[in-house]
């Protein structure tokens, strides 16, 4: 038998791996772990990037970020950027405004606002119609204020919004507010468009404001005392106040979003305007960012504004400027910030109030991400 039979004929032994130190099983352990740990993370954000939305991905990646605790590290960021990125004061004047080529002044409106910065631009504080279709005199009136000397490149918008003559609805976005409740139209209904006037953001996610938000029978988040709210009551009655109410709406109440404390109260600014946890989880209220609020006057009557380049401060002085004696903020950045009017029946001829608005005017009539407001003729 030759030599190579015989090692053919040895019983097969199969050679082992080496055995692995403590240190690297612990370390292999360790990464099975991790891996394990992802899974459900990455399953998540996949989730949220490729589900339904009308938010570009890098939005909806860093909401993703933000509802996953990183909310904190998320506005720090945010406010660091913004600050670097501050506007420069000074520097040379506007000799027009942004739209002053609308319609002239017409109509039933609070008086006119007086300049901050003189002379006045042609058309500067005077208010305008947004559309002619709904009769002699639009129950919807917009203008433009350059709010600040220190700024004076900067210009707000403003409208008031006649709520003797208007209805006004609060729809629940897609993912906004982030409750297990059905969501309803999430834009503006087919069926009511033919009264459509106007559209505009609503305010912070709850999980940043900490507020409620009730509608239509549903109490989506719990009403906390306290917190400036908008409420819409069933006789047409509109109202900006501390909330001062149970958990849920009571009888006669229809609607009532919340966001923080009061900003302006009694004409005033709020004088505890400074960062604290009663604003939310947020971009510093010092820092100028595009911002957004809405107030109610003496009359009862609505006055949104909206304006970049704006502290909290800031944008009460505007609120107080344009006659608002309550007031409270709405959603704060560009891409959150839309005032929408619509120049012809059947939201047609939609229009973005200013030109650093950077959605789309259609932006209420597909399902959007966040909760919005319309304002509708009686």
């Amino acid at each position: 038998m030759h030599a190579n039979e015989i090692l053919t004929n040895q019983p097969f032994r199969r050679r082992l791996p080496p055995r692995l130190s403590p240190l690297r099983r612990a370390r292999r352990s360790l990464a099975i772990a991790l891996c394990l740990c992802l899974v459900p993370t990455t399953i998540s954000y996949l989730t949220a990037v490729a589900g339904p939305s009308n938010s570009n991905f890098a939005i909806r990646s860093f909401e993703w970020l933000r509802d996953h605790g990183a909310a904190p590290i998320a506005s720090k960021v945010e406010s660091f950027y913004y600050s670097l990125n501050a506007p420069a004061t000074g520097g040379p004047g506007l000799r027009t405004l942004p739209r002053q080529s609308r319609a002239a002044a017409a109509g039933v409106h609070p008086p006119n606002i007086a300049p901050v910065i003189t002379p006045a631009l042609p058309g500067e504080g005077v208010w305008v119609p947004s559309e002619s279709w709904s009769g002699s005199s639009s129950p919807v009136q917009t203008t433009e204020l350059r709010s600040d000397p220190s700024y004076p490149r900067n210009v707000a918008g403003i409208a008031w919004i006649d709520t003797a003559r208007t209805k006004i609805a609060l729809y629940p976005g897609r993912l906004e507010p982030s409750v297990n409740l059905p969501r309803g139209a999430m834009e503006v209904p087919p069926a009511s468009r033919p009264r459509l006037l106007a559209t505009f953001n609503s305010a912070f996610k709850l999980r940043d404001s900490g507020g409620g938000f009730a509608v239509g029978g549903r109490t989506y988040a719990s009403l906390k005392p306290g917190l400036a709210t908008l409420i819409a009551y069933a006789d047409g009655r509109v109202d900006i106040k501390a909330w001062s109410g149970g958990a849920g709406l009571p009888p006669g109440v229809e609607l009532a979003r919340q966001n923080l404390p009061l900003i302006v109260q009694g004409g005033a600014p709020n004088p505890n305007l400074a960062d604290g946890p009663a604003w939310g989880v947020t971009v510093s209220n010092a820092v100028r960012v595009w911002r957004s609020g809405l107030g109610v006057d003496a009359k009862g009557n609505l006055i949104y504004a909206a304006a970049d380049n704006q502290t909290v401060g800031s944008l009460a002085e505007i609120l107080i400027r344009a006659g608002a004696v309550r007031a409270m903020e709405l959603d704060i950045n560009s891409y959150w910030v839309s005032f929408i009017t619509y120049a012809q029946p059947d939201a047609g001829s939609p229009s973005n109030f200013l030109p650093g608005m950077p959605r789309s005017p259609e932006r209420y009539l597909t399902p959007d991400d966040r909760d919005f407001f319309a304002i509708y003729t009686r």
